[in-house]
C-alpha cells in the first residue's frame, strides 16, 4: 500500500472524514432537490414560520410539510423552536454556509471557463469585423 492509498483509504482519518463530508452534502443536495422543500426554504428567508404557515402559503397539506421539514432538519438546513404548543420553524444559516463552502471548491473552476469563454467569444468577434 503506497502512501497516498494510506491517506486515501476509506478507513484513514481523512478518507473517513471526506466520506463523512459527501455523506453530509449528499443530505443537504438530495433536501434541496424537491422543488416543495426549495420553496419552504424559499419562504423561510423571509423569516421564521409554523408548519400551518406553511402549508397555507404553498397549498399543500399540513402532514406533507412536516415531512419536508423533518427532511430540511435532518440536513441542517432548518432549525426548530417550540412555542407553547407550536413548532416555529427557522433556516439553519450553518446549512446553508456549508453549502456555499462546498460550491465555492468549483467556483475557480467555473471562473477559469468563463474567462476562456469570454477570450473565445471576443477572437471569434475580431475575426468578423
Amino acid at each position: 500500500m503506497t502512501v497516498y492509498d494510506q491517506k486515501n483509504s476509506e478507513y484513514s482519518v481523512e478518507g473517513i472524514f471526506l466520506l463523512w463530508y459527501i455523506q453530509f452534502m449528499e443530505k443537504i443536495l438530495y433536501a434541496l432537490a424537491e422543488p416543495k422543500r426549495t420553496a419552504i426554504v424559499e419562504l423561510l428567508r423571509d423569516g421564521p414560520l409554523t408548519v400551518g404557515e406553511i402549508a397555507a402559503e404553498l397549498s399543500i397539506p399540513q402532514p406533507q410539510v412536516s415531512k419536508h421539514l423533518r427532511v430540511l432538519y435532518e440536513a441542517g438546513l432548518v432549525k426548530i423552536y417550540p412555542l407553547a404548543n407550536k413548532r416555529i420553524y427557522e433556516l439553519e444559516p450553518q446549512g446553508l454556509q456549508k453549502l456555499d463552502e462546498w460550491l465555492d471548491t468549483f467556483r475557480e473552476l467555473w471562473e477559469q471557463r468563463f474567462d476562456r469563454l469570454e477570450s473565445y467569444l471576443k477572437e471569434k468577434e475580431g475575426r468578423k469585423i
